[in-house]
């Protein structure tokens, strides 16, 4: 029998014979090869500079010097047979006879070496045409931009008039007057084709499908020709218009803006004590995108993390006290809406963004973020509390929003299953199948029950698709960070659009601008990134990742063992 000793003799010796293996596994596959390759280039480099060329004695005679041109560094094709030797050279000059430089390739050979010269040593330029933004599409961010200010601004709804009810329109038409043309003459085509692209189209011939299946086939047409349409052509002109880091600032810039004004009006609602919301909430403004004080707050608290990632990426301390003034502005906001979706939201966002700027400190981020979540719980306003404890107790909110919500989310669940095909029609659950004539009260049971699972499927992954390649980007410019223009703001697109995905759980926005505008901002930003690195942004499966990780140690920074 084995005593304590030999047993961990044993142990101790099966851990060295495994480390060893390990070891040795590690260097006859990963080390050995890069050694290997290393000691051939500088073989190569040493063999280049020794090797001067030689000035060659014919040329001081009088005869005629040619400089190259372009069709000199054209490789030769396989089915036309090699020039000989002496082809083009002037009498006295010979191949092979090393009286001219070995760094001149013509047709295919190099004068001062052998014509057997193999082919794939011909001089490579780096093709950017795939790759590259062709600068253009002036007068269409133009038009852009105008129509962002319209539908964040909503004149018609302060100042109604036939102008100002259809000044959105004009902009629209205009902006796509300039689009269309310049596109076709800068690409060819009316669209750059991304993942994102191709499922907003999906999506959007999902809804066209299920008009003629609709319950209601004019209400289910009034939606998609509605909002939902302009969403879609509005996507599109963003996705290809957008090509500086300039144009995505300025609409960054004008959505910061927004959030601003709404939050703004919160605070100065509660400052004069007019909570005209169920007596104690802020009211939203106007009755469009923002008239709703839920949805004012989801665009509030997706703007929030855009605001602190660019108060990380900015330089100097007045632009941080800038954004981090702007920053408390839209916090205070949110707050005032009362809003339990965008309570969620913002505990969600706060900790991602603490867990990637900080990510060696993540366990005391993370109490850090708890403890001023507790904080701002016993500052809130009056009755705060007690509606945030309303997602878990119904009886604690007075209005019976909670019980209504979770009954149509039921409700809209059984017709989703019902309908998994093309849905009940678009629009066609609050006029049809709700007990109560209220909407679903969460995008995804929206889209499910009205369009069908395949554009549930092509909803979900609109989403998720930017969310992975953003975080590829952040790996990637991770160890550059504080000189890099894409990893704070990678890191707070991604965090909107977590934002985004839980608060909309409690919200019917499918068809509504905010998801649109967030998804096309993740994708001129990888476009961007794509067109400065030259190349495209590959998401790496978890075990490459992992791999990365575990060999890091071994790999010094220069890439040798």
């Amino acid at each position: 029998m084995l005593s304590p000793d030999g047993l961990i003799g044993i142990v101790f010796k099966g851990a060295v014979y495994n480390f060893r293996s390990l070891r040795n596994d590690f260097e006859s596959r990963i080390c050995r090869p890069i050694k290997t390759a290393t000691a051939t280039l500088q073989r190569v480099n040493v063999k280049r500079r020794t090797e001067q060329p030689e000035v060659d004695s014919a040329w001081s005679r009088g005869f005629p010097r040619r400089l190259p041109i372009q069709s000199d560094y054209e490789a030769v094709r396989s089915s036309q047979p090699a020039p000989t030797a002496d082809a083009g050279v002037p009498t006295g000059v010979r191949a092979g006879s090393g009286t001219m430089s070995g760094s001149i390739r013509l047709k295919g050979r190099v004068l001062g070496e052998s014509i057997n010269q193999p082919e794939s040593e011909a001089p490579q330029r780096p093709n950017k045409e795939k790759s590259a933004l062709k600068r253009g599409h002036a007068l269409s961010y133009a038009g852009l931009f105008l129509f962002t200010v319209v539908l964040y601004a909503r004149p018609a709804e302060f100042y109604p008039s036939r102008l100002t009810a259809s000044i959105a329109l004009i902009v629209a038409l205009a902006t796509l007057g300039f689009f269309i043309p310049t596109q076709l003459s800068l690409e060819g085509t009316l669209t750059a084709h991304p993942t994102e692209v191709n499922l907003v189209l999906l999506f959007c011939l999902a809804g066209l499908l299920s008009i003629p299946l609709a319950i209601n086939p004019p209400i289910a047409w009034r939606e998609f020709s509605g909002t939902f349409i302009r969403c879609i052509i509005m996507f599109i002109v963003i996705v290809n218009v957008v090509r500086t880091r300039a144009r995505l600032k300025g609409l960054l810039f004008l959505a910061l803006a927004a959030g601003l004004w709404l939050s703004v009006e919160a605070i100065n609602q509660y400052r004069e004590g007019l909570m005209l919301i169920e007596g104690y909430r802020a009211s939203g403004k106007g009755s469009g995108i923002f008239g709703n004080t839920n949805d004012m707050a989801l665009h509030v608290v997706t703007v929030f993390p855009i605001t602190i990632a660019l108060f990380f990426g900015s330089k100097g301390v007045a632009r941080k006290l800038f954004y981090g003034a702007c920053a408390t502005v839209l916090l205070g906001g949110t707050v005032l809406s009362y809003s339990r979706g965008a309570f969620l939201s913002l505990i969600v966002v706060t900790i991602f963004v603490a867990l990637r700027i900080g990510p060696r400190h993540r366990l005391g981020l993370v109490m850090a973020v708890v403890m001023l979540g507790g904080a701002a719980l016993l500052l809130a306003p009056d009755k705060y509390g007690g509606r945030l404890l309303s997602i878990f107790d119904s009886s604690l909110d007075p209005g019976g929003s909670a019980d209504a919500r979770r009954a149509e989310l039921w409700r809209s669940l059984y017709i989703a299953i019902r309908h998994p095909l093309l849905g009940i029609g678009m629009g066609n659950y609050q006029a049809e199948m709700s007990y109560r004539g209220l909407v679903t009260h969460n995008s995804y049971t929206q889209v499910a029950a009205e369009m069908g699972a395949a554009a549930l499927a092509c909803y979900t992954i609109f989403i998720v698709a930017p969310l992975r390649k953003l975080g590829q980007i952040g790996r990637e410019t991770f160890e550059t960070r504080s000189n890099s223009n894409y990893y704070y703001l990678a890191v707070g697109l991604q965090a909107s659009l977590l934002g985004y995905m839980v608060c909309s759980f409690f919200l019917s926005v499918a068809y509504v601008w905010y998801v649109y505008y967030l998804v096309a901002f993740a994708v001129c930003l990888r476009r961007l990134y794509e067109e400065e690195t030259g190349k495209a942004v590959v998401v790496e499966k978890r075990k490459e990742r992992k791999r990365k990780r575990v060999y890091a140690p071994f790999i010094n920074k220069g890439g040798l063992c």
